[in-house]
């Protein structure tokens, strides 16, 4: 189910020079809420594992393996509200942006609406499995996009 290239640790110092992103502040879910909600939404997943899970209970994994896990048992929550991933790759080269930007996994999941994806982050089956994304993920970025049917090249 998962796309995963190997990019190597990151240091010390590289962590001391970067800002890291897990989950949503309160105020950026707020705003999320705020949108409409019976609307179709795609959520753009950008995603770099940390080399070693790291557990509250201690539990030995990779990232990768931690994240697998979320997949596993939050899975069967994202097709029951009617998720579906339209698109998956691997980075390859970082063409503009920090040189030294890596990304493990870059998806795009697709959602029947804004309320689908609400539904399905607030189910206590997927609250419990979000353990193993919190415990997986060095850096994330999640960007919510409308759907557009405007222009038909760069521009609309």
């Amino acid at each position: 189910m998962l796309s995963i290239c190997y990019s190597g640790p990151v240091t010390t110092m590289q962590q001391a020079n970067m800002s890291y992103y897990i989950d949503p502040e309160r105020d950026q879910f707020d705003s999320f809420k705020a949108l409409p909600r019976d609307q179709p939404i795609m959520m753009l997943n950008f995603l770099r594992f940390s080399d070693k899970a790291v557990y509250e209970d201690g539990r030995e994994a990779t990232g990768s393996e931690a994240y697998a896990a979320y997949g596993r048992e939050s899975g069967p929550i994202f097709r029951r509200v009617g998720g579906e991933i339209i698109w998956r790759g691997k980075q390859e080269l970082m063409v503009i942006g920090p040189k030294d930007k890596h990304w493990d996994l870059i998806f795009v999941a697709r959602y029947p609406t804004a309320g689908a994806f609400l539904e399905m982050v607030t189910d206590p089956v997927y609250r419990s499995a979000v353990k193993h994304r919190q415990a997986a993920v060095l850096d994330s970025r999640l960007i919510r996009i409308a759907e557009s049917d405007e222009g038909t090249g760069f521009s609309s």
